[in-house]
C-alpha cells in the first residue's frame, strides 16, 4: 500500500506510468522545476502552454533542459490557459496543471460549457492529500478549496470522489470519516446529522467505503483518543478519508498541517472534471507541485 509519496513515485515508476500532462501559462520556475523532475522520474510527459521566451529563461536560469519539453507558445497568459484547457478537452492531455496564471482565470476556461472539462450537471471539487509524519498512513481530505457548504447531495458525491482517490492509490476499501465538532449524535448540530446519514450509506453500499460518522477530527485520527473515549468503530483511530462540513474546517485543517507541523508534504487537485486538474497556489512549493502532479497521474482514469 502506498502510505507516503515516495511510496507513490515507486509505484509509478513499477508501473510504468506515464501520462501526457499540459500546463496552463507554465512559465514560472516552480511549475517548470516540478514538471521537469516529474518528467526525469517518468510518469509525465509535458507540454507547457505560454510564452516560450519567458520559458527558455527559465530554464536557462533553472540549468533545465528545455528539449524535454513540449512548447506551445503562446504570450497572451488568458489565451495560454484557454489553449491549454482546449488540448485537453480535445484529448491532447491526461492532466491539466495550473501554472502561474491566476486561479479565476483557470476555473473559467475550465467551466467554459463548450471545451471545458466538467460534465453536463457535473460538480467541481477539491481533494488534499497529506503526507503527515504524526501518522501511519496518507490522509485524503475534501473540501477545502472549491465548495464553501456542501449540502447533504453534494457531501455523498464529496464521499464518491475522495474515496475513488483513495483507492487509487490502492486502497480497496477506503475507511471515511464524517467530520463533525463532536462524535455524538447532537441534533443542535447538522453536521452530526449528516455524518450519521452518510455513515449509514456507506453501511449499505450506497457509498463504496467503511464510513463512520459523526466523528470529531481526534477521535477519526488518534487511536490513543479512541481508547480514552472507549469509541467502538471501524474507522476511528484508522481513517484514510476525512470528509470536513465545510470549507473553513476542511481549509484550517490542511494550512494547519502545511504551516505547523514540521516534515508534512502535500499535493492537492480538483476532481469531477474529465481529467485531474493540478490547482497548486503560485506561492506552493516545487514538492508540493510534483507532489501533486504524482497524484493526479495515478489517479487518471
Amino acid at each position: 500500500m502506498i502510505t507516503n509519496f515516495n511510496d507513490l513515485f515507486a509505484e509509478l515508476k513499477a508501473k510504468g506510468i506515464c501520462k501526457k500532462m499540459v500546463a496552463a501559462w507554465g512559465v514560472d520556475s516552480h511549475t517548470i522545476e516540478a514538471a521537469s523532475l516529474a518528467s526525469d522520474m517518468g510518469f509525465v510527459k509535458v507540454t507547457l502552454v505560454g510564452d516560450k521566451d519567458l520559458i527558455e529563461k527559465v530554464c536557462q536560469e533553472c540549468k533545465i533542459d528545455v528539449a524535454k519539453f513540449g512548447i506551445v507558445d503562446v504570450k497572451d497568459e488568458l489565451k495560454a490557459v484557454a489553449e491549454a484547457v482546449r488540448m485537453v478537452h480535445d484529448g491532447e492531455g491526461d492532466v491539466l496543471m495550473k501554472g502561474l496564471c491566476s486561479t479565476d482565470k483557470f476555473l473559467r476556461a475550465i467551466l467554459n460549457k463548450e471545451v471545458g472539462l466538467l460534465p453536463p450537471k457535473g460538480l467541481l471539487s477539491h481533494v488534499g492529500v497529506i503526507e503527515n509524519p504524526n501518522y501511519h498512513k496518507l490522509m485524503f481530505i475534501t473540501d477545502m478549496a472549491v465548495i464553501p457548504q456542501p449540502d447533504f447531495r453534494q457531501k455523498v458525491k464529496l464521499a464518491g470522489f475522495v474515496t475513488g482517490i483513495a483507492r487509487s492509490f490502492g486502497i480497496a476499501m477506503p475507511k471515511i470519516a464524517f467530520i463533525a465538532a463532536s462524535e455524538q449524535m447532537l441534533d443542535s448540530m447538522p453536521a452530526c446529522i449528516e455524518g450519521a446519514m452518510l455513515a449509514k450509506m456507506c453501511d449499505r453500499g450506497q457509498i463504496k467505503a467503511i464510513g463512520d460518522g459523526p466523528l470529531a477530527l481526534d477521535v477519526a485520527i488518534d487511536q490513543e483518543a479512541v481508547q480514552i473515549k472507549k469509541l467502538q468503530s471501524p474507522v476511528a483511530g484508522d481513517a484514510d478519508c476525512l470528509l470536513f462540513p465545510n470549507i473553513e474546517s476542511a481549509n484550517v485543517f490542511w494550512k494547519t498541517n502545511s504551516k505547523l507541523a514540521v516534515g508534512v508534504r502535500q499535493a492537492g487537485f480538483l476532481v469531477g472534471t474529465k481529467v485531474p486538474c493540478i490547482l497548486a497556489s503560485r506561492a506552493d512549493s516545487v514538492d508540493v507541485k510534483l507532489n501533486s502532479i504524482a497524484s493526479a497521474v495515478i489517479s487518471v482514469k
